[in-house]
């Protein structure tokens, strides 16, 4: 989604086929949303606290993975402009040409119905009998959502708009971009020299302790002082791991070393994240958000650092299994591979809106949640294909129109 992976002169076939899967397995845990009872904008009649668990499998590591990836894809992106002499600023102006078009268009166009249902379903909460689509709450919507004018407000807080929702890691991906587009200035390449360091310090099973004890520190330090939200400018844990993993992606895209050191750790990677998923479920499971029993002090800080291990421990594994297994490119992933950004963009819209009607049909649960993930994925794609269509419109989508092939002279 962040770099234009197909166009560069050099790409992994694995770290795509990553990026295609992590993308994909987001939407489904959107999905789960609907269905757990956490909360989120709008919500089945259907409660499956059975979904949990394989919820908190993924949970810990699946967005750190992606800043990862889109780490290593804009340092192949960067290698392909230095080739071609383009300074630091030429990739500042890529991203942002790549990455703030679609989140505004997102913030102003797809989101909206985010918000609108959501504010639809709390009335209905709120206000028993009241038809949730003609009242005060809802009136001339759009106009109070993009002037920051709604007013939407309960026990919980307020509803502040205009908002990015699922889009802030495009927002973050897209800071992080101009960020290390200035360091990569500042320091005349000498950044990327970082990545023979780390191969140093991350030999061995330095490269399942090092990044452990690393995410254990900031989630010991930094979580329980800046939880996760969002936001940007208050987001100081949330920056800490996110754009610590982009870094590293960059700094390690190119590291044949790193790359066979993954494969060698992948299955005890893997056998030391399923022990630190079963922990930090337990203790999930234990100590619900509705319950009157908290964990103590010193049970926290000791589930800090399983949730990192458990972080960590996947990403390793399954960098690892990729760069041994999904070494082949081929036809899908290219299409694939473009198609995951208008995916994401329109993903959890289309699944919001559809999850409230549906709701409204008291079907069965499997047919529901069959119905919404077939309208889901009818929906990305048809987005997907929109956006292959319109010329450099498509770039509100996600799409970067291909260029016209030179005629001959």
């Amino acid at each position: 989604m962040t770099a234009d992976l197909a166009s560069t002169p050099s790409r992994r076939h694995d770290l795509d086929w990553i990026r295609v899967g992590a993308f994909l397995l987001l939407i489904l845990y959107h999905v789960g949303m609907f269905y757990v009872p956490w909360g989120w904008h709008v919500k089945s009649s259907h409660q499956v606290d059975g979904l949990i668990p394989a919820m908190l499998l993924t949970n810990p590591w699946r967005l750190t993975l992606l800043f990862l990836v889109s780490g290593a894809a804009t340092r192949f992106l960067f290698d392909g402009l230095e080739r071609k002499g383009a300074a630091p600023g030429r990739l500042a102006g890529s991203r942002v040409l790549r990455l703030l078009p679609p989140l505004v268009f997102a913030m102003f166009v797809v989101v909206p119905p985010q918000s609108y249902y959501e504010i639809v379903e709390a009335v209905r909460g709120y206000l028993p009998g009241a038809d949730p689509y003609h009242n005060a709450y809802t009136a001339d919507f759009w106009i109070r959502y993009a002037t920051a004018s709604g007013n939407w407000c309960d026990g919980d807080g307020c509803l502040i708009t205009p908002t990015w929702n699922h889009m802030w890691f495009v927002a973050y991906l897209l800071v992080y971009s101009l960020i290390l587009a200035g360091l990569l200035a500042v320091t005349r390449g000498a950044l990327k020299r970082l990545g023979g360091v780390l191969e140093k310090a991350l030999s061995g099973w330095g490269l399942l302790i090092w990044p452990i004890l690393f995410l254990a520190a900031i989630r010991w330090w930094l979580a329980p002082i800046f939880p996760i939200t969002h936001a940007l400018t208050d987001d100081w844990y949330n920056h800490a791991l996110s754009f610590s993993a982009f870094l590293f992606g960059f700094l390690i895209a190119r590291s044949e070393t790193l790359k066979q050191g993954f494969i060698r750790i992948r299955l005890p990677a893997l056998i030391l994240g399923l022990i630190g998923w079963i922990g930090w479920t337990a203790y999930v499971l234990s100590f619900p958000e509705a319950s009157a029993t908290v964990p103590t002090d010193a049970l926290r800080r000791i589930m800090r650092i399983v949730y990192a291990i458990q972080q960590w421990s996947f990403i390793a594994a399954i960098l690892g299994y990729g760069a041994r297994y999904l070494t082949r490119g081929g036809p899908l992933l290219r299409y694939l591979t473009i198609g995951v950004f208008p995916f994401y963009i329109a993903h959890q819209t289309i699944i919001v809106v559809a999850g409230h009607h549906l709701a409204k049909l008291g079907l069965p649960l499997i047919a529901e949640a069959g119905l919404i993930i077939g309208i889901t994925v009818l929906g990305c794609w048809l987005t997907y294909e929109v956006a292959r269509r319109i010329g450099w419109l498509g770039l509100v989508l996600g799409i970067r129109p291909a260029r016209a092939p030179e005629t001959e002279r």
